[in-house]
C-alpha cells in the first residue's frame, strides 16, 4: 500500500482577472463575486467572502447602508476614511490602523473619503486626495450578535517588518492580536516588507495572501505583484520574499470553510 503525502496547493489569481466596478467616484476590484458580479466558481475562499480593493475620490464615499451578520475588516493603504454607524461609533481610519465592524443583528454605516472635494484649480493633484483601502468580510461564528466596532493603531508593530496579527478570533492569538473578530477559525495578518525581506506564511489549512502593493516571490510558486493573490491549501509555512521595491501584504489564516 502506497502512502500518499498531501502537499500544499497554490492557486494564483492575477490582478487583471478580478471583477471591476467603476463609477465617477469609485474604482473597485473584487477578488470574489460581489454585487452584480457573480461567478458561481468564485464566491469565497475558506471563510473569506469579500476582498474588495477600493479607491474612492475626495469628497465622496459610501453613504449610509446596512449590513447584517458579517465581520468587516478595513485596511487603508493611502489617504483616510471616515466611519460612522448607527451604534454611535465614529472613527478616522488611516494607514497602519486596524479597524473592525461587527454587523451582528443589523447596523447602518457610512464610509467616506476624509479629504474635501478639490477645487478646480487643484485638478492636477486631485489623485493625491484619493483614499485607497482593502475591505474584507468573513462570516461570524455566531449569528445575531450585538453590533460592535473596534480600532487600534499598529504602525509600530508593522515597522518591525514581520507578520502582524491585525484581527483574530483564534484562541492562540488572544494575547497578541490588535483587534478581535467574532470568528474563532480565522485571523488576518499584515506585513510591510523592506526590499528582499522575507517572512513565513502561517502553517494552516487555508491561507489567502493578497499583495496590496509592491511584489513578492512565493516560495516554490511565482512572483506576485500589486493586486495579485494566492489561495493556499494545506500550507506548510512557505516563505514570501519582497521584491526590489518592498511589499505590503494581507494574509488570512483559516482552519475552516463555509458550512
Amino acid at each position: 500500500m502506497t502512502n500518499s503525502v498531501l502537499r500544499p496547493a497554490v492557486d494564483v489569481r492575477r490582478a487583471t482577472d478580478r471583477m471591476r466596478t467603476g463609477t465617477d467616484w469609485l474604482e473597485s476590484r473584487h477578488s470574489f463575486s460581489f454585487g452584480p458580479h457573480y461567478d458561481a466558481a468564485n464566491t469565497h475562499f475558506g471563510l473569506l467572502l469579500v476582498s474588495n480593493d477600493d479607491v474612492v475620490k475626495a469628497g465622496t464615499g459610501f453613504d449610509t447602508h446596512p449590513h447584517r451578520d458579517m465581520e468587516i475588516v478595513t485596511w487603508v493603504l493611502d489617504g483616510s476614511l471616515v466611519h460612522q454607524d448607527s451604534e454611535g461609533n465614529s472613527g478616522l481610519v488611516y494607514p497602519g490602523l486596524a479597524q473592525r465592524m461587527s454587523a451582528g443583528t443589523g447596523i447602518l454605516h457610512s464610509e467616506r473619503n476624509d479629504a474635501p472635494t478639490p477645487e478646480p484649480a487643484d485638478t492636477d493633484t486631485a489623485h493625491m486626495q484619493d483614499v485607497h483601502f482593502v475591505q474584507m468580510w468573513v462570516l461570524p461564528d455566531t449569528a445575531r450578535i450585538t453590533p460592535g466596532y473596534q480600532q487600534l493603531d499598529v504602525t509600530d508593530q508593522l515597522e518591525a517588518g514581520g507578520l502582524v496579527v491585525v484581527a483574530s478570533g483564534m484562541q492562540k492569538h488572544s494575547d497578541d492580536r490588535a483587534i478581535s473578530i467574532h470568528q474563532e477559525h480565522a485571523a488576518l495578518y499584515a506585513a510591510r516588507l523592506a526590499p528582499s525581506a522575507a517572512v513565513a506564511l502561517p502553517n494552516s489549512p487555508l491561507a489567502h495572501m493578497f499583495v496590496a502593493r509592491g511584489s513578492v516571490t512565493l516560495e516554490g510558486t511565482a512572483i506576485l505583484r500589486t493586486g495579485d493573490a494566492a489561495r493556499i491549501s494545506l500550507g506548510d509555512g512557505q516563505r514570501i520574499t519582497a521584491g526590489p521595491d518592498g511589499a505590503e501584504v494581507l494574509v488570512w489564516e483559516m482552519d475552516a470553510v463555509l458550512g
